[in-house]
């Protein structure tokens, strides 16, 4: 009898640990728009209508709140992630090139794990797995309308 290897045993609960990574991830980024749009947590609100800063608050709240849930995961993870790469160019790669010498080491990273949700979907625990149709497995094709199988 042989035993699992360690890298089975972790494959197995690679959708759980991504679907805790995206629950932490989107609630992260929800209290950034929050912050921002509410003036919560020790931030001065934004101005109603301030470009780019309150634009980008409402939607960090908007695509965080659907990150933490699990709703149209690559969806608003596609836009964070463009939206944190547009910060980090915009407000913080002209005070130097890394992230540690123009203090934008969140946007980058941000930028980056949402990318990777964009890439690999929302793992476990979503609202939208909740909601799938039975008999359909997570990442199964669906069949075309109209198509003979």
């Amino acid at each position: 009898m042989s035993t699992p290897r360690l890298s089975d045993r972790m494959t197995r609960h690679q959708p759980l640990v991504l679907g805790l990574f995206r629950v932490v991830w989107g609630l992260l980024f929800t209290t950034e728009g929050a912050a921002t749009v509410f003036g919560l947590l020790g931030r001065r609100a934004s101005p109603v209508g301030d470009w780019p800063f309150w634009y980008a608050g409402v939607i960090e709240l908007v695509c965080g709140a659907l990150v933490l849930l699990g709703i149209a995961t690559r969806s608003a993870a596609f836009l964070s992630s463009g939206i944190m790469a547009f910060a980090y160019f915009t407000e913080h790669q002209p005070d130097g090139l890394f992230p540690l010498q123009n203090d934008g080491l969140a946007p980058a990273l941000f930028c980056w794990g949402f990318l990777l949700l964009f890439f690999f979907g929302p793992g476990a625990l979503s609202l939208a797995g909740l909601v799938r149709r039975p008999g359909t497995e997570p990442g199964a094709a669906r069949p075309v309308p109209g198509r003979a199988s």
